[in-house]
Formats: structure tokens, C-alpha cells, sequence
């Protein structure tokens, strides 16, 4: 990890910062969310009590460059849980210095130490960027998302 990169746990104080992060991505994807979603997802995230949703912040400095969430499940194949990453995002500005691959270590590393050895995410096929360091940091199962 770079030595001037912070991962920290998403605290109420994050808001702001967090949802211009979030709204960032969302638009990536063509998507919105109701407000309520939005504040609700937040609140998972931040409450230490909501221990499968976790979230956190890449910080440079005074400044959140990307997120990453997560949602922890128990799990049908194995004994122990897994963790879904479910959110990645860089800023366009900080792309590039591998901190995408930099959250996906702390997501590991997290899962690692709670036991939870097993990571696993989604991304779209043509999201090709992304393909890119999914390819060379993990395995693509060959499995098809459905959805109905």
C-alpha cells in the first residue's frame, strides 16, 4: 500500500465526503437511488453494531480518493463467512495509482482477520478498466450473474 494512503472505517463524520464519492459511482453505473436508500446504506455502513455491512474511505491527506463496501455472509459451500465486495470506486483524479488494488488488499486483509477468508465481487463485462486489476489481483470464476 502506498505509504501516504489511508484506509479508514466510514464514520458519521464521512457524510459529505463519502456521498460525493457514492454519487460518483452511482452515476458510473447509470444509476440513482432514493434519498432514503442512500441515508440508510450510510447508517449500515457507519454502525458498529451492522457488522455485516462495513465501509471505509481511501484518504490521501485531507482527501478521500475512492470506497470500497462490503456485506458479510454465511455461506452454503463452507464453514466460516465470506465477504462480498460489493462497492469499489476511485475518483477520476486518482486513478491509476493503485488504489483500487489498495482497497482490495484491505478488504482482504479484513476479511482474513475476522475469519472470513473467502472474498468475492462483480463487475460488468465491457467495465474493462476494472477487468484489468480484477484480472491480475484475482480469478474470474467464469460464473454469469441473473437477476429478476
Amino acid at each position: 500500500m502506498h505509504s501516504d494512503l489511508d484506509i479508514l472505517s466510514l464514520r458519521a463524520e464521512d457524510r459529505d465526503t463519502w456521498e460525493a464519492l457514492w454519487t460518483a459511482y452511482l452515476a458510473f453505473y447509470d444509476t440513482r437511488l432514493a434519498p432514503d436508500v442512500i441515508d440508510l446504506s450510510f447508517a449500515r455502513y457507519c454502525d458498529p453494531a451492522q457488522t455485516d455491512m462495513l465501509g471505509w474511505l481511501a484518504w490521501r491527506g485531507d482527501t478521500a480518493v475512492g470506497l470500497v463496501h462490503v456485506i458479510t455472509h454465511a455461506h452454503g459451500w463452507k464453514r466460516e463467512p465470506v465477504t462480498y465486495l460489493q462497492d469499489l470506486f476511485v475518483a477520476s483524479e486518482a486513478r491509476g495509482a493503485r488504489i483500487g488494488a489498495a482497497l482490495i488488499d484491505h478488504v482482504c486483509a479484513d476479511a482474513t482477520k475476522a475469519g472470513r477468508p473467502s472474498v468475492y465481487w462483480l463487475t460488468q463485462s465491457h467495465n474493462s478498466t476494472a477487468r484489468k486489476l480484477y484480472d491480475r489481483v484475482a480469478q474470474d470464476t467464469g460464473f454469469v450473474k441473473y437477476a429478476k
